[in-house]
């Protein structure tokens, strides 16, 4: 973080100039914008652009503790530690003077005003919108929807924050984004894909490493596959919920990727309520934070656009799909068959749909949670497990019969490239943001599906280029200090 009696000092990534935090004065007293800026659901010729303005202007530092969680014995109403995911009533206790703007990771939102200014790179005329104030009851943030955009090009931004009560610029950030290219231009396209990214295993003081690393390679977009934060152990109110996210995305290595990087979110279980949630999920593990809150939080802290299923094309040779996997679900432990879904009967009629309707030469569907696997005979939460096999099934080989179609997922521990053995669709995992998360897996259980396998934490990169005259995409797994683990072609037909 800068200080505060800095001005306009400068960070260069990527061969862009930009401002990590810039404040006006040394009695400046904010707003701030701690938390950064995500630019989100970038098309041809849109985005959205999410601000959150914050009390101070970093988060607070690991000096100081966290809370602690207990779980209140229904019989004896003595508090214990926690056993598993038991259904008991939990109690936070902060530590005697903390709260939960002061314990370890807190960025407070705070009222105010935002301002939004944005140009094509190559022109010289910023386009200038409206002051809009904050939303508390939405993270204490506004999200601008941009249209009319031209495809294909370079765009800047420069995000201003005012107090509630003045149009004196209090921060300002700077950022870029790039559009997708229109459908009939073979563009070369990079993007980076990950999954599994807990607050207890960061892995450098500025946040994942992952982040710096993979901005060396460029990436047109990023994609969050899920599991972004973790509520399950602390998350027990909806207040505690928000707060994994100001505290997540208030790291450095955030705030410097996320403003330069289009990016595409998807929720999983972990960050819409807990560990397989699905709606209708019954337990007091959780407290007073409930399904609907979490999916709700989730709308909140991310630019997002009507639908939270949709599909993106990336020039001639790349369209992607983002399913939903958590709103629309079946109970985990219903008995399989034709009436037990994931997606649900709406969202699998559209992918179904648009996949059938699409001519770009490569299609991909990313996924948060398996569709080939394999996976552990213990879950039992995708379309890998046994409990959702009907639809599985169906899915499989759908998409194995389109033409250079294949599946990315995030949820797995473990990075991994798999070949189904009945229909012979590829599925590449990319695996968890840090080693430490890495898991689940053991590395020398190699299966005859697997072409490739690493019990490792990272991200994996795509890429579509022309190689011969002809389009390729590849896909290559990196540690998180972006070190080569693997790359795998897939040829067009």
């Amino acid at each position: 973080m800068l200080s505060l009696k800095k001005i306009g000092v400068a960070i260069v990534f990527a061969g862009f100039t930009i401002l990590s935090f810039a404040f006006l004065s040394q009695k400046n007293e904010g707003p701030y914008l701690a938390t950064g800026i995500k630019i989100g659901e970038v098309t041809q010729s849109s985005a959205i652009i999410w601000v959150r303005l914050t009390e101070n202007p970093e988060l607070v530092g690991n000096d100081v503790p966290m809370p602690d969680v207990k779980y209140k014995d229904p019989k004896t109403g003595k508090l214990l530690e926690q056993s598993g995911r038991q259904d008991t009533e939990p109690v936070v206790l902060f530590p005697e003077g903390f709260n939960i703007n002061t314990i370890q990771g807190a960025t407070p939102g705070r009222i105010g005003n935002v301002r939004l200014k944005y140009k094509a790179k190559d022109e010289s005329k910023w386009i200038q919108l409206d002051w809009h104030s904050v939303n508390p009851a939405k993270a204490f943030a506004h999200q601008f929807e941009l249209s009319g955009l031209s495809p294909g090009k370079e765009y800047e931004l420069l995000v201003e924050a005012s107090p509630a009560d003045s149009k004196s610029v209090s921060a300002f950030m700077e950022g870029k984004f790039k559009t997708a290219p229109t459908a009939n231009v073979h563009a070369e396209v990079n993007f980076i894909v990950v999954t599994g990214t807990s607050y207890p295993d960061v892995d450098s003081e500025t946040g994942y490493k992952l982040y710096p690393s993979s901005l060396k390679l460029h990436p047109d977009f990023f994609v969050h596959t899920g599991d972004m934060v973790y509520y399950d152990k602390l998350a027990k109110t909806a207040d505690l919920a928000r707060y994994h996210w100001d505290r997540m995305y208030s790291f450095q290595n955030n705030i410097d990727f996320h403003r330069q990087v289009a990016s595409y979110f998807i929720k999983d279980d972990h960050d819409t309520w807990m560990n397989d949630a699905y709606p209708g999920m019954k337990t007091k593990f959780m407290g007073e934070f409930t399904f609907k809150q979490g999916q709700q939080i989730f709308l909140d802290e991310f630019p997002m656009g009507e639908k939270i299923y949709r599909t993106i094309r990336w020039g001639k040779d790349l369209q992607i799909w983002l399913p939903e996997g958590r709103d629309f679900r079946s109970d985990n432990d219903a008995p399989d068959g034709p009436e037990k879904t994931i997606w649900g009967k709406e969202q699998m009629a559209w992918f179904k749909k648009t996949v059938k309707e699409s001519d770009a030469t490569f299609k991909i569907l990313i996924s948060p949670t398996p569709i080939v696997g394999p996976d552990r005979g213990s879950k039992n939460d995708n379309h890998a497990n046994i409990g959702f096999k009907y639809e599985g099934d169906m899915l499989r080989k759908f998409i194995s019969e389109q033409k250079n179609m294949v599946t990315v997922c995030g949820d797995r521990h473990w990075q991994y490239i798999s070949k189904d053995a009945e229909t012979g669709l590829l599925e590449f995992s990319c695996g968890p943001g840090a080693d430490a998360h890495a898991g689940g897996w053991k590395q020398e259980d190699k299966l005859p599906e697997h072409i490739y396998l690493n019990v490792v934490g990272g991200f994996m990169e795509g890429s579509i280029s022309q190689i011969n005259g002809k389009p390729t995409l590849i896909f290559r797994h990196y540690n998180p200090d972006v070190k080569l683990l693997n790359e795998y072609v897939v040829k067009s037909n």
